[in-house]
């Protein structure tokens, strides 16, 4: 028992004193590592940051842990994933934009590789050379071939999804967008079971390589990436079911509602701002049966993430089974923002593919054989009460729940949140720090690589600091044309079409998470200050202007089309050919018979 307790006052000394975390700094058993990487959830999905979803063991964690209310990632999942994975900004790793959307112009430039280049390392890279075993299940969407899949980047086991999305019950992808699934395992294509529901699936996969390397008992890297709630959002009847009824009075009212509910969990500052989005429409306009179709797809989208809810509950109850949850850390954020686009939204000829493709009546959404996404208007709510959403550079695009916890260790101010700015590329160094190792800085296993340009967020953990980032160090973003500099409590944005008009703003986050108040023109040596550091940003870093015209949504369906259309038309070509031969052959014929 004396034992027990100086091993936990050891821990939490260690998390106390995070500077002093060097290979051989912590006397204690490594912690393990649970990385929960949910797609496509708005900032108030979770219950726990203002939500009306059930997520009760999200909500646990969050009870056990602490809350990051601003914390950012991209706008869009591969350049999201590839931060997390390397600590490392994307355009130095390679997901200066991803394949569904960067231009033919950009691919293969240096950083527009569109998949994880080879000068970085990963999470478990780092941690597997420290005696780690590593895992990941679920999305990758960091590369297609052999040597860019999970098991090439540091993983001992993967069973990997290479694309944005795909169906959660059949093994089939999103038809608009791919001609079949790029699921591998161990880098190697797999069918996958003729019965499964997504979520479940990837904590099967991930409790089955968890108890494979138990014996060995080594600490284990566990990367579980859930492709809920991306397109198509299915769910099974039974959890749509809890949700009949609930979103009839519209996106407007739900707006409100998760303003109010994110003021009360102290994530939101209780003045905070809103703003009604033009995307979003005016759900008093809409028809009886345009209602019931946009709530029946909110019921389905809930759904979803209250199924994978459940799944992070299975995993934690198994890690409590086998006696590792205590010495486990989680970390559970989305990827990006809620989704606006929705197919049946798109123009005439996605919409009447949507409806060739999939079974897309009202009754049948979320349900095996729909393709169902949740749409502007209610994206916009699943933001409140943030402006923007997936894809754009505004905060309800890349302001995200977020969650570490470290069940057993007391120095953790549980239940606390965290309100200073935080990034996606600090996760990967805060967590080697926690496991005590020093992060790669320029080198690795002999090589020169990127080095990692995240902060070590453990006082945030403790309480000891508010904000791990120094008030006068910027940091650059950009995606698509959508960029951000981040300064202190100031970010300067601007969003191209659709989106925006391709004008810098410039607000204060910290007192107006919504962006209310653009003080562009208010506080012009700031503004223009800040420009000047995007403008070093982008050169440093080999940001690409984008063509003329380019929008991201117009990108997705051109990509597509040349993916799609022309191979399938090259694949019917000796069809065709031996039709032509055959009619040329009957009109011969035709011409020879006498008269």
């Amino acid at each position: 028992m004396k034992l027990k307790r100086a091993a936990t006052l050891l821990m939490a000394l260690a998390l106390l004193s995070p500077n002093t975390l060097g290979a051989q700094a912590v006397p204690v058993k490594r912690p393990n590592i649970v990385i929960l990487l949910a797609d496509d959830w708005g900032f108030t999905d979770v219950g726990a940051f203002g939500g009306e979803i059930a997520t009760p063991h999200i909500d646990a964690l969050a009870a056990k842990g602490v809350r990051f209310s601003n914390f950012h990632v991209a706008g869009s999942c591969s350049p999201t994933r590839a931060m997390l994975q390397t600590g490392v900004i994307n355009h130095r790793a390679g997901l200066g934009n991803m394949p569904e959307t960067i231009p033919s112009e950009h691919l293969g430039k240096p950083g527009y590789e569109a998949q994880l280049n080879n000068r970085v390392v990963t999470i478990a890279d780092q941690l597997r050379m420290g005696g780690y075993r590593t895992y990941l299940t679920g999305k990758w969407h960091l590369g297609y071939t052999p040597d860019t899949l999970p098991t090439a980047r540091g993983y001992d086991r993967a069973f990997a999804l290479a694309q944005s999305g795909a169906d959660n019950f059949e093994d089939k992808p999103n038809l608009l967008i791919y001609d079949k699934t790029a699921w591998s395992e161990d880098g190697k294509p797999v069918k996958l079971p003729k019965r499964f529901y997504s979520s479940t699936l990837i904590v099967d996969r991930m409790i089955s390589y968890i108890g494979s390397g138990k014996a060995s008992g080594k600490p284990f890297l566990a990367s579980v990436n859930f492709i809920a709630n991306h397109i198509p959002v299915q769910a099974r009847d039974a959890d749509i079911e809890a949700y009949a009824g609930r979103y009839n009075a519209g996106w407007t009212v739900l707006r409100k509602e998760r303003r109010t509910a994110a003021i009360a969990k102290g994530v939101m500052p209780a003045d905070v701002r809103t703003v009604t989005m033009n995307s979003s429409g005016d759900w008093s306009k809409l028809s009886a049966q345009q209602r019931q179709q946009r709530a029946g797809a909110m019921a389905a989208y809930a759904a979803m993430g209250t199924a994978m809810d459940r799944e992070i509950g299975r995993l934690v109850a198994h890690l409590k089974a086998i006696g590792v949850y205590e010495n486990t850390i989680f970390v559970f954020l989305s990827d990006n923002g809620a989704e606006a686009t929705d197919p049946m939204n798109m123009g005439a000829f996605t919409r009447w593919n949507a409806n060739q493709l999939y079974d897309q009546n009202i009754g049948q959404q979320g349900r095996p054989g729909s393709l169902t996404a949740q749409g502007a208007g209610f994206a916009s709510a699943s933001v409140s009460p943030l402006r923007g959403y997936k894809f754009t550079a505004s905060e309800g695009g890349l302001r995200v729940p977020m969650i570490i916890t470290w069940p057993g260790n007391p120095a953790l101010k549980a239940g606390s949140v965290a309100k200073g700015f935080a990034h996606v590329t600090d996760l990967s160094l805060t967590l080697l720090k926690l496991a005590g190792f020093t992060p790669q800085q320029g080198s690795f296993a002999g090589r020169r690589v990127e080095p990692m340009i995240g902060m070590d967020l453990s006082p945030m953990l403790t309480g000891a600091a508010s904000s791990v980032h120094s008030a006068d160090k910027p940091l650059g973003y950009e995606l698509s044309g959508n960029a951000v500099l981040f300064k202190g409590d100031y970010k300067l944005v601007k969003n191209l079409p659709p989106y925006g008009d391709g004008r810098w703003r410039l607000y204060n986050i910290t007192a107006d998470p919504g962006e209310s108040n653009d003080l562009s023109g208010s506080d012009p040596q700031r503004f223009a200050a800040m420009q000047r550091d995007y403008a070093a940003f982008a050169k440093a870093n080999n940001v690409l202007p984008m063509p003329e015209g380019y929008t991201a949504p117009k990108q997705i369906f051109a990509n597509a089309l040349r993916n799609l259309l022309i191979p399938r038309l090259l694949a019917l070509w000796p069809a065709g050919l031996l039709l032509v031969m055959v009619i040329a052959t009957m009109i011969w014929w035709r011409r020879r018979r006498p008269s």
